[in-house]
């Protein structure tokens, strides 16, 4: 067990996958390598790793749910963070600097543990964060304006995870300056009319494409730097 400082723990210059302990396609962890630096085991996630005989960079969390055989396995490598107010995917996600993090095994499993993630991006605007499972890759739009080219067709969910006044433009179902809230006016299963695809928002608005769409979407989830 290693201690903790001010400084990351994990760094780097390449995306950063944190894998979580929700369920995951087979090969995906293999699949997600082309994109990623290096992977963070997430507490219980660090299993998946182990089942795809992936070595961490670091394993991050209160470690309540890791199997005894990735504790011995990775023991060169676990950072414990005991606290209880903030959750294991917000442990891991500020304690790794990357100019973008890749969030797998975080959907599809416990419905109280998604949400939290989502709780958790809409803090971080700042952070360029992409969730991937088996359909879908979500990322939080950056504030002010972006843009991204889909084929006809792709599906495209505007989903906003607060308060957000939202343009969109080159979908089926376009809308302008509309008041969007998880409460309130929603845009899931639009669909592109083919070519460019903006939209602009105020606030946090998680955009969902189908994961055969992963570049695209790790394209348009990055910041201005």
């Amino acid at each position: 067990m290693q201690s903790l400082s001010n400084k990351p723990i994990v760094a780097s210059d390449k995306p950063v996958c944190l894998v979580g302990g929700a369920p995951i396609a087979e090969g995906a962890i293999s699949a997600v390598s082309d994109h990623a630096g290096a992977f963070v085991g997430v507490d219980g996630g660090a299993d998946h790793l182990l089942a795809a005989d992936m070595h961490p960079a670091a394993v991050i969390g209160d470690l309540d749910s890791l199997s005894d055989q990735a504790r011995a396995t990775f023991h060169d490598c676990l950072f414990e963070v005991t606290e209880q107010s903030t959750t294991d995917f917000e442990k891991a996600l500020t304690r790794v600097a990357a100019p973008m993090v890749l969030g797998l095994g975080f959907t599809g499993g416990r419905l109280d543990h998604s949400l939290s993630v989502l709780n958790v991006m809409a803090q971080h605007l700042q952070r360029a964060i992409l969730l991937i499972d088996r359909e879908d890759a979500s990322f939080i739009a950056p504030l002010g304006q972006v843009a991204f080219d889909l084929p006809a067709g792709t599906r495209v969910s505007v989903m906003p995870l607060g308060a957000a006044r939202v343009t969109v433009t080159g979908l089926r179902w376009p809308f302008a300056d509309m008041a969007m809230a998880p409460d309130g006016f929603t845009s899931p299963s639009n669909a592109a009319l083919g070519g460019r695809v903006s939209l602009q928002t105020d606030g946090p608005v998680l955009v969902t494409l189908p994961q055969a769409h992963l570049r695209t979407a790790m394209q348009a989830a990055v910041r201005a730097r």
